[in-house]
């Protein structure tokens, strides 16, 4: 295998060439074989040779014609939808969501099954859920396994991706201690051995989502929140998806210390963030100053319809739940401007199904409280606003995962060869290279 001097073999740079390609038709196509050779670098002849290969293995695909200055019509090309599928898992608070997707991340099934008894996280109901539920969406979308590219987890808390055996879970707020999740993933049998699961925080795929599809598009750095039962953060630092994979760090922002000898957090210490600003908190808030009870009382018996129960009364007049939403505005806040003045960041983008269903109403106070607590210039830069892929971007976030990991091998899985080299996709998906 020849060797440069960078270290590279020739099939280094064969797959980095793939990958331009492919980046480029995904996030700027369609485009001609002539705009491509501008728009990634590469010399006309290797554009050809890069482009023939992708359509061989049916990566790419024509989409129309048009009219060159004084020349023959130039034939579009764009990444074709249907040549792979991916699947998003959102271990969220209330429910495990699985999601099927085509290559382009248009949903084509998709399932979901509560967490029962609420917030009930014991870890082999929720290997079961994920199992089941990628079973369901590939009956449901009539696809099987041979052109998946694999299965994007998001999950609370920290993941240890580099830990013997597959990625590890420490979810200390969910009771999670060192949980092998991939490996017992894996032990189910429900995808083949070659078809990757690439597990990440939940928060870090929301960003991730945000800033190559959604409101975090054309940053460069940004903060991405999850706000839901708790609260969870992402730092972006470089939001091109051109560049590679997004480089988003998880942050534990949840668990900054506001108030010492604060309230109870659900991870055992006091004082932390999400003691008072995470929708569990604000609805036993309520309920402790005489409103709505907690959503395992009487009442709503869902979170999500308890908080939706404290916003309407808000929203009444109720003066209660207005005060209860206002400190946690200002809480909120307050949090905020620790992120502006550490990092920052281009943008603040606030998602999860709380920070959604809230946003509207608490928006506009807790950019009042970020800015009177921040400092001056980087609160000056900095904007603050709701993400726009609604409740699915966790799930959307981790179908990136393995998009991600597609366009670094240039459309090639690093799994190894089951079978001799053949043209066409399930080569393409089981070569190494």
């Amino acid at each position: 295998m020849t060797t440069g001097r960078s270290g590279r073999t020739v099939r280094d740079l064969r797959r980095g060439n793939r990958g331009a390609v492919l980046q480029k038709l995904y996030f700027g196509g369609p485009m001609s074989r002539q705009e491509l050779g501008p728009a990634t670098g590469l010399s006309s002849g290797s554009v050809s040779n890069v482009v023939g290969e992708l359509i061989a293995d049916g990566l790419l695909e024509e989409a129309g014609v048009v009219d060159s200055d004084g020349g023959r019509p130039r034939t579009l090309l764009r990444v074709s939808p249907g040549s792979a599928h991916l699947i998003g898992v959102d271990v969220g608070e209330t429910r495990v969501r699985v999601e099927l997707f085509d290559l382009t991340l248009t949903e084509l099934a998709r399932a979901e099954t509560p967490l029962l008894p609420r917030g009930c996280y014991d870890v082999g109901p929720i290997v079961d859920h994920i199992r089941s539920g990628i079973g369901a969406v590939l009956a449901q979308a009539g696809v099987g396994t041979d052109r998946l590219l694999g299965v994007g987890v998001g999950v609370p808390g920290i993941v240890d991706r580099e830990a013997p055996g597959g990625a590890v879970v420490h979810g200390q707020t969910i009771g999670w201690d060192a949980v092998p999740l991939e490996a017992l993933l894996r032990a189910t049998g429900a995808l083949p051995q070659e078809v990757p699961y690439l597990i990440d925080n939940g928060a870090r795929t929301l960003g991730q989502a945000e800033m190559w599809f959604g409101a975090g598009r054309g940053a460069r750095d940004a903060v991405v929140v999850l706000f839901g039962s708790g609260v969870g953060a992402s730092l972006i630092t470089d939001g091109s998806p051109e560049g590679g994979s997004t480089e988003g760090t998880p942050l534990e922002w949840g668990h900054l210390t506001v108030s010492v000898r604060g309230r109870r957090c659900r991870c055992g210490a006091r004082g932390c963030l999400e003691a008072y600003t995470g929708a569990e908190s604000l609805l036993a808030r309520w309920a402790e100053r005489g409103g709505g009870g907690p959503p395992d009382a009487a009442g709503p018996a869902d979170e999500e319809e308890a908080l939706a129960a404290l916003l309407a009364s808000a929203l009444a007049g109720d003066p209660v739940a207005r005060d209860v939403l206002d400190e946690t505005a200002e809480y909120l806040g307050a949090g905020l401007s620790d992120l502006i003045n550490l990092f920052r960041p281009e943008r603040i983008l606030i998602g999860g199904w709380a920070g959604l269903l809230l946003g509207p109403y608490v928006l506009p106070a807790v950019r009042e409280h970020a800015r009177r607590h921040a400092l001056r210039h980087p609160a000056a830069r900095v904007s603050i606003d709701l993400g726009s892929l609604g409740p699915d971007a966790v799930t959307v976030g981790a179908a990136t995962l393995p998009l991600s990991a597609f366009f670094t091998t240039g459309g090639r899985s690093t799994a190894p060869p089951a079978a001799p080299e053949q043209p066409g996709w399930r080569t393409a998906l089981t070569r190494r290279g």
